[in-house]
């Protein structure tokens, strides 16, 4: 293998006595099982070395402090194609979208920029030079790249990367729990069976990866967007009535149903989808996914099973957070001056100054999330039990609480 220290020695760019040891022999004693990853890796067979993502700043173990730590632009230098497709797409958004949220300052910083939290995952967003900058200023050393959230280092494998559990560690839990609705759904235990050999290989079972990121391009984006709400307005009255209250909720329309500054920050997260092409595009594709298996009427038929349990989860949600509404009206509870307008802000997440409030911060984010991702992913157990059933159940509360708090208030 042909390091950066025998390229530089066969220019003699560098005198051979400044460097004893190579990056291998030093890396098998400090780091051992970086090194057996890179030597497993494709990087090892086609003469990537350590200096193409390192630099050749360290050259020592007294300068490891100069050693360049890749990023999104490392990455992007041989991989161009696929560093073009994920820009485009929500996960290069990762980053500034938790950024965005009002709620996230008020995290501890080992949470949000320490990367144990809510930066754990939104990591894998692209970051400006600005904010590396300020970052590593911070005390931040590590986890400023992208691509090795799902290719891990220093194997950077794509065959890793295809396999459903690499979605797992982000995509499960409280607000997005994929991994647990996709492993317990038919298409995922089919797959873990063809993982232990109980199914043939070429047995059909899709992965995330199938569905989302089909013919292996990184944009991965889905028709509803993660909040699931999109313009223009359905043509079901009703519907379009609580979607305008959720809009309300999320502070992007005012209590005029008029766009706000916020519908901005919406539009440079791309946590939604603003017109009907947007969202025709990414239904059309998933269209074309589920064809490999399904027939086209049956796919289209599940699809809008999923759009109808939106339908359904906006309905009981436009309720609470009117209920909500109106006891800021009648001056029961104090509107917190930071929200947008008159209606309670969803986005304050568990900041939200009091129980009933928290509690419509529950059924949005957790409840909601979960009546139509479970649909979409074919788990009945998380669409009702979980989704549909705790949004009936938390809109019962947030009732009883309000009579409470008015009684009291009288």
């Amino acid at each position: 293998m042909r390091t950066i220290f025998s390229f530089f020695l066969l220019f003699g760019l560098l005198n051979s006595t400044v460097f004893s040891q190579d990056c291998i022999t030093c890396h098998k004693n400090v780091t051992p099982n970086a090194v057996s990853d890179w030597q497993l890796s494709k990087h090892s067979q086609n003469d990537v070395g350590c200096s193409d993502c390192h630099g050749v700043a360290h050259t020592n173990a007294n300068d490891y402090g100069y050693v360049q730590l890749p990023t999104y632009q490392t990455c992007a230098q041989c991989h161009d194609t696929q560093a073009e497709q994920f820009k485009k797409g929500k996960h290069a958004l990762a980053w500034a979208a938790m950024k965005a949220m009002p709620s996230i300052h008020a995290q501890p910083i080992a949470l949000t920029d320490g990367m144990k939290g809510c930066g754990g995952c939104h990591k894998q967003g692209i970051k400006t030079e600005e904010e590396i900058k300020m970052l590593k200023a911070e005390g931040s050393v590590f986890g400023h790249a992208s691509c090795d959230a799902c290719h891990t280092r220093h194997t950077f494998s794509v065959e890793e990367a295809r396999q459903p559990q690499a979605c797992q560690t982000c995509h499960q839990g409280f607000d997005h729990p994929q991994w647990e609705m996709y492993s317990a759904s038919k298409h995922g235990v089919r797959y873990l069976l063809k993982q232990n050999g109980i199914l043939p290989a070429d047995a059909s079972a899709p992965t995330c990866q199938t569905c989302h990121m089909s013919e292996g391009n990184h944009e991965v984006r889905t028709a509803w967007g993660f909040l699931a709400v999109r313009l223009p307005m359905p043509e079901d009255e009703q519907w379009a009535k609580d979607r305008t209250v959720v809009l309300q909720g999320l502070g992007v329309l005012d209590p005029e149903g008029k766009p706000t500054s916020l519908l901005e920050v919406v539009k440079a997260a791309d946590v939604a989808r603003l017109n009907e092409e947007s969202w025709q595009i990414e239904r059309d594709k998933m269209l074309k996914v589920c064809g490999d298996c399904h027939s086209e009427n049956f796919a289209k038929a599940e699809l809008a099973k999923g759009d109808n349990m939106i339908k359904e989860a906006d309905r009981l949600m436009a309720e609470a957070i009117t209920t909500v509404a109106d006891l800021y009206k009648d001056g029961t509870l104090k509107k917190p001056e930071s929200y947008p307008h008159a209606f309670p802000f969803l986005l304050t997440f568990h900041d939200a100054p009091t129980v009933i409030e928290q509690k419509l911060f529950e059924m949005f984010l957790e409840h909601r999330m979960r009546t139509f991702q479970g649909t979409f992913h074919n788990n009945p157990d998380y669409a009702l039990w979980y989704g549909w059933s705790a949004m009936k159940r938390t809109l019962s509360e947030v009732k009883e609480l309000a009579v409470e708090m008015r009684r009291s208030h009288k």
